[in-house]
């Protein structure tokens, strides 16, 4: 599996969370991950970023925040020009993949853990 630096929008320290699990999961993959969330912490060892921090050459954004939630994100999430956003279950957007298609950002609904898994990440 090729490196594809994958941002993941609303990481969490709960392992219960399935945005904790895809961290983890994409680390056990040799992925590097960036992890950004509302609280500070960590996933095996990796920080969980806050806000909207600057990161570059990021290949894929994985989505774990509510629509809703997404809004204030648009321009953040369009400004790292990802190859891709994979909208896990819950996450679906019409209006984000509208706007990420008008920049050549392939919008999938998908569930990370299950492309890992199936190794079509």
């Amino acid at each position: 599996m090729t490196n594809k630096k994958t941002l993941v929008l609303g990481a969490t320290t709960n392992p219960s969370r399935y945005a904790y699990l895809a961290t983890a999961r994409l680390q056990e993959h040799n992925i590097e991950v960036v992890p950004v969330g509302i609280r500070e912490g960590e996933i095996n060892g990796e920080p969980i970023l806050l806000g909207q921090p600057e990161v570059e050459e990021i290949h894929t954004i994985t989505l774990y925040l509510n629509p809703q939630r997404q809004e204030a994100y648009y321009d953040y999430i369009l400004s790292l020009k990802p190859k891709r956003i994979i909208f896990n279950p819950g996450t679906e957007n019409a209006t984000l993949s509208r706007l990420a298609k008008e920049q050549g950002v392939e919008p999938i609904i998908g569930c990370t853990l299950v492309m890992l898994s199936l190794k079509n990440y």
